[in-house]
């Protein structure tokens, strides 16, 4: 049974006079599933690859509250150095967001690339777009991806206790307010700003996968199981979306 502490509640806001929206929540309940998650499947990262992943759900999750409900966003960031492909992806409706790094068998690109992929019932094909980011921070990403995919300024902060706020610029926004915001402003706009509670959503940290869906991917070696296992009685794999491991024998291939 769930119950709304294993959720991270996000508010999104309307600030009025300055038309921007306000996307803010507290990432506690999913860092620490995230971390169960690790612990469960022996996974570990090192302390910057950690935090890259970290903030990386958190601004999916802050960027799907500001888009419309039925939308299903992957994002990958390939980085030079340290040389990884980063993976997160969240969807609205099943409240949920997952990722992972890549680090073994990485090309090294020659910038970092940041790409999206975009899915909805609405759309007839999932939509991408790829961008350059400079620098290694999720946060800073943030700003860049609205620049250039979103057609419209955002910002993002990082404040105390795992809470993290983005504002997104509306049409006819105070730009001058709003390029002046940093953590102290934002983090008391309750107090100094006229707004309006739009809505909440709620996320957690969840993937879904079971080996009965991992399985098929490995239906094309069911005639080259020497190949796979060699002279193993067992293999694991990994989850693409979330690295969770699962053992495999010869007899589940078919």
């Amino acid at each position: 049974m769930e119950s709304p502490e294993d959720f991270t509640t996000i508010e999104s806001i309307f600030v009025r006079h300055r038309n921007a929206l306000v996307l803010r929540g507290r990432f506690t309940p999913i860092y620490t599933d995230y971390y169960l998650h690790l612990m469960q499947h022996g996974i570990r990262h090192s302390l910057e690859l950690d935090q890259m992943l970290k903030d990386s759900m958190a601004m999916l999750v802050l960027h799907l509250v500001a888009r419309p409900w039925s939308e299903s966003i992957a994002w990958t960031v390939n980085l030079r150095a340290p040389r990884v492909n980063l993976f997160v992806t969240g969807d609205s409706k099943g409240e949920s967001v997952t990722g992972r790094l890549f680090t073994e068998d990485v090309r090294e690109p020659a910038r970092n690339f940041f790409y999206s992929q975009t899915t909805s019932p609405n759309l007839p094909e999932p939509r991408t777009s790829t961008l350059e980011v400079e620098g290694k921070d999720p946060v800073v990403w943030i700003s860049q991806f609205y620049d250039q995919s979103e057609q419209r300024p955002a910002r993002a902060f990082r404040l105390e206790d795992e809470n993290f706020v983005l504002v997104s610029a509306q049409p006819d926004c105070d730009l001058s307010w709003f390029e002046g915001l940093n953590e102290e402003a934002v983090g008391k706009i309750d107090l100094t700003e006229e707004i309006k509670l739009l809505e909440t959503r709620r996320f957690r940290f969840h993937c879904g996968c079971t080996l009965e869906k991992i399985l098929p991917i490995l239906g094309g070696w069911k005639d080259r199981l020497e190949v796979l296992f060699e002279d193993a009685d067992s293999i694991k794999i990994q989850c693409p979306r979330c690295a969770a491991k699962f053992r495999v024998t010869r007899d589940m291939i078919h």
